[in-house]
């Protein structure tokens, strides 16, 4: 018989911590803290293949699931000395999501399960406090209601529905916080809870606990497909059939009265990553209220004052876990009347700059070693090491103009400016239509994700460190500012109130989530540390603990690794730029970047307008000595690198006049008639300029093209080497569908080194290849081999003709993702199925004809993290990326090095 329920309690656990993909991770790290000897309510775990049957069998159970989940009650029952749905001495539960992979807050949780009116008095006469039990009582009926009953709100402005009238309970009783209310109020609370659920759904409330728990046990499973968990997947590439586990667990009680408390903490900060135990808690509260922000909670440190001895307990269990996983935890834990519980472990969500941290802290504290920090951290989040912080000046001029409005919280590090909107649809259209925006809320929820993923920062008016909002915004590397409760929020006015000023949807503020001011307007931001380090050399590396961990990481990364990292540039500052990230050579020059100047464009022109040989001639002699110069500044840059030069492969309607009086102004420039040159430009129009004149078709029908590029090429070459500086030109010809395209350029090139060597007397080492991005090409790679002697492979391109679209046409392409006809964008991660294949074809044909052929790609695959792997994997020699994309693909290629 198949097992699907897996027990754990009284110090022994059916599963362990390695039971992720059946137990998911909370069920998992339940059972492995209880084999560890740390105190943990007593439950159980419904298993993973569970969730994949229900989905598989139209929402129908395993047969031998209802008997397997009454044998763990019994043994719950059991080791907790209560009995489920009696009542005198009634056992509560709480049901729980728990995925492979962490989902904070994506699917549903009810607490206090087990309640109605009749075992509600037992609650009474077991707690002797009628008021904390018609508390857990209300309490269960609002979740319940939301979760199972479908009780929610019903627009993006409208207020929970059991919100309202637990506020307008307090503001008839006069009163501030939930706690405030008596029992008999509570228990007011219960009947027009239940009386809302009935007259907005239909449903009446079940009595039945065991109905009870089956409608949670199906909520559960039926929310690992609700938007929001489908939104957080698709962020995170968390797999659909990976599926969720249930955790039934029996309640413990941090709301009876000021001796318990509930609690969320981080063995270290998960914001900064500093060596410190880091959380909140509430007394005489559940779990949720800290999460979900409804009450702003009191700092950890508190309790160390309030309660010493639960505080020591506390610390013991979280050094404990932290040496044990060998990683920051994210626990959970409840205090009921002086007795601690320890509700969950889980490696906890941090910032980008957090995650940095704690890797290179723990290596250097010898709890890890250096490849496991690599693997720790995701390439990705280098992003916020290198995001820009608030110009100081133009933040201390806000400040003495008063324009600070209030100070959350600083829950996620950063600095973000945008304007105001206050729910996460307006978030989402806004986002798209180009604006920065901020989204503002009381408190954030799950059902939030989208506009979280879409704003630019997120600002709440309530909630901790450990809330909602703080959470997904420190995984997403979003600015965050939380619990501010100066913010007087009013969603229907869409506007707020504060320090007497009032903000409206569309206004512009800044936020700061590094200190947590709100801050009216928006302020200029500066480069990050990181930068000011490499690029502009303003901030010693000593005095910068973020550089410190950069730097680090990116010594332990280039030591693994074996794929080398270039950049794609045009320019020597641009070059520059990516040396000091590390780059060791140029992968991509593209040359017409280098002639949209103003001083260019009109000889570019006169060029290609230009009716015969000699009219282009002459405005190739212009260019010359400005190529030339170009690729001086870019050899001495790249001194002993090597520089891959891709010849011109404009699509020419990029260089042409289409206004009338630039066409006047370039035929008086021309001396000719402004109607020949009109018609001349209408005879170059091209219906699929991509497909169309460009690249080495250019160079072959206009030989003097390339002549004149490759002699600029070797004489800047030439000039470099009289000054000692090594140029290692790699020149590559574009868009080569047939070996004889390469022949053809291949002897212009060659012929033109020659004759620069006859000139001056000097020899250029050199390097002759060509740009592979047409399916003709990658499958005749062996012919192409036997003239290039390297490979560098468009992707961009070779997507493009691979799929037969147009990227600058595809507006289909967010139908197909949300559709998940194509699982992901195959602009941003090469489609290893299909256009990688190609790849893989290419170089095996390539090296089949010439055994040591260099290959690379210099498409903006080159930055990504999944393709950086596939390239290690397939055995390229580099990968080429825009500059600031370097030090990701240098780690993403050690990742890759260790994960053989």
């Amino acid at each position: 018989m198949s097992k699907y329920v897996y027990f754990f309690g009284s110090g022994k656990a059916d599963g362990q911590a390695n039971m992720k993909n059946l137990l998911g991770g909370k069920g998992a790290n339940l059972a492995e803290m209880t084999n560890l000897g740390i105190p943990v309510p007593a439950g159980f775990t419904i298993s993973t293949e569970v969730c994949t049957a229900y989905y598989d069998n139209d929402s129908q159970y395993p047969e031998t699931l209802a008997s397997q989940v009454s044998e763990a009650i019994a043994q719950v029952e059991s080791v907790m000395g209560t009995k489920f749905g009696d009542h005198d001495n009634p056992l509560l539960l709480s049901v729980r999501s728990g995925a492979r992979a962490s989902m904070p807050g994506m699917m549903d949780t009810i607490l206090n399960l087990g309640l109605n009116d009749t075992t509600v008095q037992g609650l009474i006469a077991q707690s002797n406090n009628e008021r904390f039990a018609y508390d857990s009582y209300r309490r269960f009926v609002q979740m319940y209601g939301d979760v199972v009953l479908g009780l929610k709100p019903e627009s993006q402005d409208e207020h929970d529905p059991f919100e309202v009238l637990l506020d307008a309970k307090k503001q008839a009783r006069g009163v501030e916080n939930d706690t405030d209310l008596t029992a008999e109020d509570l228990k007011e609370l219960v009947q027009e809870f239940k009386a809302e659920i009935k007259k907005k759904t239909g449903h009446d409330f079940p009595e039945d606990p065991q109905e009870q728990l089956w409608g949670a046990v199906g909520a559960v499973f039926s929310s690992w497909n609700n938007d929001r968990a489908i939104v957080y997947r698709k962020l995170n590439d968390i797999p659909y059939e990976w599926g969720t586990a249930v955790n039934v667990q029996s309640m413990v009680f941090g709301n009876m009265g000021d001796d318990c408390a509930t609690g969320v903490a981080f063995t270290r900060d998960p914001s900064t990553g500093e060596k410190e135990f880091y959380g909140e808690y509430l007394k005489n509260a559940q779990g949720e209220d800290v999460v979900a922000g409804t009450r702003t909670p009191q700092p950890i440190s508190q309790l160390k004052e309030e309660m010493p001895e639960v505080y020591a307990q506390l610390g013991d269990i979280y050094i404990k876990l932290e040496n044990h996983y060998k990683d920051m935890q994210d626990v959970e834990f409840t205090l009921q009347r002086d007795r601690l519980w320890m509700l969950q472990t889980r490696t906890g969500k941090r910032t980008g700059f957090a995650a940095f941290r704690i890797a290179v802290d723990m290596v250097e504290e010898g709890l890890i070693t250096e490849d496991e920090a690599i693997r720790r951290v995701e390439p990705d989040q280098l992003n916020q090491l290198l995001r820009p912080i608030f110009d100081a000046n133009e933040k201390r001029a806000a400040q003495e103009d008063g324009r600070v409005l209030a100070t959350g919280l600083n829950a996620g590090p950063g600095a973000a400016a945008g304007k105001v909107v206050f729910n996460a649809d307006d978030a989402e259209t806004w986002a798209k239509r180009g604006d920065h925006v901020i989204l503002v809320r009381v408190e954030t929820s799950p059902e939030d994700i989208r506009g979280m993923s879409a704003a630019d920062g997120i600002l709440t008016a309530r909630g901790g460190m450990t809330s909602h909002a703080a959470l997904v915004a420190r995984q997403m590397g979003k600015i965050c500012v939380a619990g501010c409760g100066a913010l007087h929020i009013d969603y229907v006015k869409r506007e707020m109130v504060v320090s007497g000023k009032t903000v409206k949807e569309g206004d512009y503020i800044s936020i700061d989530g590094t200190t947590g001011e709100v801050i009216e307007g928006a302020i200029p931001t500066i480069p990050s540390e990181v930068l000011q380090v490499l690029l502009q050399g303003s901030l010693a590396p000593e005095d910068s603990e973020l550089y410190h961990c950069y730097d680090r990481m990116m010594t332990w990364a280039d030591k693994y690794r074996s794929l080398k990292i270039r950049t794609n540039a045009d320019q020597p500052d641009q070059s520059a730029t990516a040396r000091a990230f590390g780059a060791e050579g140029i992968g991509l020059c593209r040359t017409e970047h280098m002639f949209f100047e103003e001083d260019r464009i009109e000889s570019v022109r006169e060029m290609i307008l230009s009716d015969d040989e000699a009219g282009r001639r002459a405005a190739l002699a212009k260019l010359l000595p400005m190529q030339r110069e170009d690729f001086r500044g870019i050899f001495e840059v790249m001194d002993g690198f090597p520089v891959t030069i891709r010849t011109l492969d404009p699509p020419l309607h990029e260089f042409l006049p289409h206004e009338d009086d630039a066409i006047v102004e370039l035929a008086g420039v021309m001396n000719v008639a402004p109607d020949a040159l009109r018609q001349k430009v209408e005879d170059l129009k091209e219906s699929n300029p991509m497909l169309g004149h460009r690249g080495c078709r250019l160079g072959i029908v206009f030989p003097e093209i390339t002549e004149m590029q490759a002699r600029a090429i070797f004489e800047a070459a030439t000039e470099c080497q009289k000054k000692g500086i090594k140029a290692l030109p790699e020149i590559m010809i574009p868009l080569v569908g047939h070996v004889n395209e390469l022949k053809a350029q291949e002897q212009i090139v060659r012929s033109v080194a020659e004759a620069v060597k006859g000139e001056t007397g000097i020899t250029i080492e050199y390097d002759l290849g060509t740009m592979i991005e047409l399916p003709r090409a990658a499958l005749t790679a062996d012919e192409i081999a036997e003239v290039a002697e390297f490979f560098s492979f468009g992707t961009n391109d070779l997507t493009q003709t691979t799929f037969g679209l147009s990227r600058d046409d595809a507006k289909f392409l967010p139908d197909y993702l949300s559709q998940e006809i194509w699982p992901e964008d195959p602009f941003v991660s090469i489609d290893r199925s299909g256009v990688g294949e190609l790849v893989k074809i290419g170089v095996e044909k390539g090296r089949t004809t010439r055994k040591n052929l260099k290959v690379g790609i210099c498409g903006e695959h080159g930055g990504d993290p999944d393709s950086v792997e596939f390239c290690h994997q397939i055995g390229l020699n580099y990968v080429s990326c825009s500059p600031y994309r370097v030090p990701i693909a240098r780690l993403a290629a050690a990742r890759a090095a260790l994960a053989e």
